[in-house]
């Protein structure tokens, strides 16, 4: 798994890595320690949700919460391709 920066803050890519042996392959999706090695601490994953759009164009909303109830997501592509936008609301 690497940690790609990308140009807003608290927003990481990370692409797993597949390991290919006789009987398939493997790749891990999620790791605490790599996420506290690139700066997310004292932050605790808490849910996993996972979504099936049958369509093309399938628009998922943009999600947004205010501490106490902020949370960070994980974006997952399992098959296709998705247009994932971050929209960095922050004063400054």
């Amino acid at each position: 798994m690497t940690l790609g920066q990308l140009s807003t803050p608290d927003v990481l890519l990370i692409t797993p890595q597949r390991r290919n042996d006789e009987r398939g392959w493997f790749s891990g999706t999620f790791r605490q320690s790599l996420l506290q090695e690139a700066g997310f601490t004292g932050r605790a994953f808490l849910q996993d949700n996972h979504a099936c759009s049958t369509k093309r164009g399938v628009v998922r909303g943009l999600h947004f919460q205010k501490p106490p109830y902020a949370q960070d997501k994980l974006v997952r592509c399992a098959r296709g391709a998705i247009f994932d936008v971050a929209v960095d609301i922050r004063r400054g």
